[in-house]
């Protein structure tokens, strides 16, 4: 579940937030995305779909706020070991979420998750 401040400002229609992450070692990326399940971003879910990303989770809470989230993880295999991505995929799969999100005004920073934060 991603942090969310407030359910009142959106980053784009319908996404209050978006993290691009990758468990250590840090080649294989997930997303993770806090959505408004009353009014979805219809057309950035249906192009990750297109892209080769699968939903994984999926969770309806409701925010301190009082606003309703859904909570959805997406991702996508690759051609390595587990998987995985191999270093080209990774930069193709990269561009293509860089450029899904960069259509709808959100600035995409890909992380490496802590251990911790990993295998929680």
């Amino acid at each position: 579940m991603l942090f969310l401040k407030s359910t009142s400002v959106t980053k784009a229609p319908g996404i209050y937030e978006v993290d691009v992450a990758a468990k250590p070692p840090g080649k294989t990326f997930g997303v993770f995305m806090a959505t408004d399940p009353d009014n979805p971003p219809h057309a950035v879910l249906t192009a990750l779909a297109e892209l080769g990303f699968e939903t994984t989770y999926q969770q309806n809470y409701v925010h301190k706020d009082k606003g309703k989230v859904r909570d959805l993880h997406f991702q996508k295999n690759g051609t390595d070991l587990f998987n995985g991505w191999k270093s080209d995929e990774c930069a193709a799969n990269l561009a293509a979420i860089d450029s899904l999100f960069g259509n709808v005004g959100i600035k995409i920073t890909p992380r490496v998750m802590s251990l911790a934060e990993a295998y929680a």
